[in-house]
């Protein structure tokens, strides 16, 4: 893919960028590792200033870095402005946090002292999905750098405006040159940055096969690595359920960047009992959702990020149909548009051992399941291959607790829908990744756990 801000709302090439060449890689590698052996030793309040002044000006110019999301991934903007916001709050968070996070934590032994003591790696390379253009960098770096660690962003190919705003504002807030550079260069370079002895570990938010491939590469040469991979959340609504509250929620959580987010819910699982009343209400919020141009302040849903992405979702929705699924609403792509524009779609009655229901569905479609009880929503939950979050809407106490237990997943939310908090470990099992971020658990990540005996 070549590297270049393409409008997704009118097709138009707005900018496009030269890779890196192999020498200005080398460059940047070496600045990033002489800025680690100074920054390393920077004081931790110093940072906090830092990443402090970092979170200023994301709220001071918000607007601005919305407008460049919305023009380069077609989010609406008000949730742009959102995710900026939120960018602010985690780097809030860690420069509040850190110093309580890495400090030292003694250990009785037979030691006269011992402790644990948490220290940088070294350089991290971060490879990011457009989705998020802003949070899932920020996400990182917050942590990462207040860590001592220095960050090398490779950011996707349709978001490079973002991701050298980005190195901006890193800059802009004192951070020393060199602790946090992007790389514009394509896909097929990553193994060989990987590969740089300088580079100690790297952390992946994508693909499946996106995260398999860096994993491989890493795994070779003994680095760590986070990956945050795709979803199929499931949003399990049992008898007890506030279903208006649950129906609303619903279409908020499948159109998160325009059905477009990892964690948003993708497979409504129904109760019987209550299955044709929450269907009508999905139905009935789905037909008032305004399709079009993201920066208007009333466009519910946006375009698609790209053209394939279009391509992708109307695949699976016809093979859904293909195999007996109802399509309760949507369907189709809206020609009559400018843009990779997609009605949001509802599909029904999906044969649940058709090899389409284990795909995820990347775009505005929600699966809607019928179930007999709770145990036939856990067991259909929980057959896929991811298990990123989850969401269950009940009253009762005993249901909930089960759900807790036995839904396979990297959180569960109960009467709410899956989001991400600083204050909480953000991530997934099974083919959804390993690994955390956020909380005190994202920071240690990417930090030798030095165990320190003293005699």
């Amino acid at each position: 893919m070549a590297i270049a801000t393409i409008n997704p709302a009118t097709g138009e090439t707005v900018k496009t960028f030269t890779p890196l060449s192999q020498t200005e890689i080398a460059a940047k590698l070496e600045s990033a590792q002489q800025a680690f052996e100074q920054y390393r030793r920077v004081p931790m309040s110093q940072r906090s200033g830092w990443m402090n002044a970092a979170a200023e000006i994301l709220e001071r110019d918000k607007e601005k870095f919305g407008k460049l999301m919305t023009l380069e991934m077609g989010k609406t903007l008000k949730s742009a402005i959102a995710e900026v916001e939120k960018c602010a709050l985690v780097c809030r968070y860690y420069a509040d946090r850190a110093a309580d996070f890495l400090s030292d934590v003694s250990v009785g032994t037979d030691a006269s002292h011992s402790f644990v003591r948490y220290q940088p790696l070294g350089i991290v390379l971060a490879v990011m999905p457009w989705n998020f253009p802003f949070w899932q960098v920020f996400r990182f770096a917050a942590p990462a750098l207040m860590a001592g660690n220095v960050g090398l962003l490779k950011h996707a190919s349709n978001v490079p405006q973002c991701a050298l705003a980005i190195e901006e504002i890193v800059k802009e807030a004192g951070f020393p040159s060199g602790v946090f550079q992007t790389l514009l260069v394509g896909s097929q370079q990553v193994a060989a940055i990987i590969a740089d002895e300088r580079v100690k570990a790297a952390t992946l938010t994508g693909s499946e096969p996106a995260g398999a491939s860096l994993a491989a590469t890493a795994g070779k040469l003994i680095k760590k690595t986070v990956l945050e991979l795709g979803g199929s959340d499931p949003f399990i609504v049992m008898p007890s359920a506030d279903i208006e509250a649950a129906a609303s929620t619903a279409v908020t959580a499948r159109m998160l960047c325009n059905g477009q987010s990892c964690i948003a819910a993708k497979r409504f699982i129904v109760a019987e009992a209550i299955a044709d009343r929450f269907e009508k209400l999905l139905v009935e919020k789905f037909a008032a959702l305004k399709v079009g141009d993201p920066m208007l302040p009333d466009t519910d849903v946006g375009p698609l990020a790209t053209p394939s992405m279009l391509e992708d979702i109307d695949r699976q929705v016809q093979e859904c149909a293909k195999v007996g699924a109802k399509i309760l609403f949507g369907g189709k792509s809206l020609t009559e548009q400018v843009g990779n524009f997609y009605m949001p779609t509802i599909v029904s009655e999906i044969p649940v051992e058709a090899a389409i229901a284990q795909e995820e569905f990347f775009g505005p479609v929600a699966l809607l399941f019928q179930v007999a009880d709770l145990d036939a929503a856990i067991q259909l939950a929980n057959a896929t291959t991811f298990g990123l979050g989850s969401s269950i809407w009940t009253q009762d106490a005993t249901e909930r607790e089960r759900a807790i237990a036995e839904i396979d997943a990297g959180a569960v939310f109960v009467n709410s829908m899956v989001k991400s908090d600083p204050r909480l470990p953000f991530g997934g099992i099974k083919h959804s990744g390993y690994g955390r971020e956020l909380s005190i658990q994202g920071i240690h990540e990417f930090v030798n756990v030095k165990t320190v005996w003293i005699k």
